[in-house]
């Protein structure tokens, strides 16, 4: 799942960002009202958090352009004002929620979960294939009763996988949720997870394998009877 960030505060973004990837919630960052609208029409992200105290397009106008513009991922908006005008004007401009700073980094991580559980996105689900079950909000992996433990990287390629079961995910899509968009991976990054999540599963006893689809990407599918 990939968050975008948009804050102007650099230290408070990075922050922002070291604590939603904690939770394994991929996060690239805007600095400005227009690098969100341009991010946001390239990348569909699966919630925004936005501040509204932005220079120039502040975050009420940039949430609104946001939805003209088709952009409908869940805003979570961040401002220093408490006043209760401030917070209906985010509201009615289209933000789904309103935190106000300073806050606790495990309520924002709380909160944009929270959206992200909502009918039609990313959370709130259980995805399984075969006798692997992933808790999407938890992030923990179960197969069959056992817990397998699984780094972000892997985590991350298996949800994606499972969300596509039985349909090959290009490399190139499993790249773009692995790293944000200042990081650039190694030519053999994804092979290297793939290659040790498919071990940590054949190990665990899982039913459903990895297939690599030359030259294109993987599949995720139950292994023959």
């Amino acid at each position: 799942m990939r968050v975008l960030v948009v804050e102007d505060e650099v230290k408070m973004a990075s922050l922002i960002r070291r604590g939603l990837r904690d939770e394994g919630l991929l996060a690239d960052v805007a600095v400005t009202g227009e690098d969100a609208l341009w991010m946001a029409a390239a990348t569909a992200y699966d919630a925004i958090v936005l501040d509204v105290g932005l220079p120039r397009l502040d975050g009420f106008g940039t949430v609104r352009r946001l939805r003209e513009d088709g952009v409908w991922a869940p805003v979570l908006m961040l401002t220093a004002r408490d006043a209760i005008e401030d917070r209906v004007a985010g509201l009615d401009t289209g933000a789904d929620d309103y935190l106000v700073k300073p806050f606790a980094m495990a309520e924002l991580v709380a909160r944009t979960k929270a959206l992200l559980r909502r009918p039609g996105h990313a959370l709130g689900v259980t995805l399984e294939a075969g006798n692997v079950a992933l808790d999407t909000v938890g992030r923990d992996v179960r197969v069959g009763a056992a817990v397998l433990p699984l780094p972000r990287q892997e985590l991350a390629i298996l949800e994606h996988l499972m969300r596509r079961l039985g349909r090959v995910v290009p490399k190139a899509v499993l790249e773009e949720k692995l790293y944000g968009t200042d990081e650039t991976p190694e030519s053999n990054a994804v092979p290297v997870h793939v290659h040790h999540l498919r071990r940590k599963l054949a190990e665990a006893g899982a039913t459903p394998e990895i297939h690599t689809v030359r030259g294109i990407g993987y599949l995720l599918a139950e292994r023959p009877g």
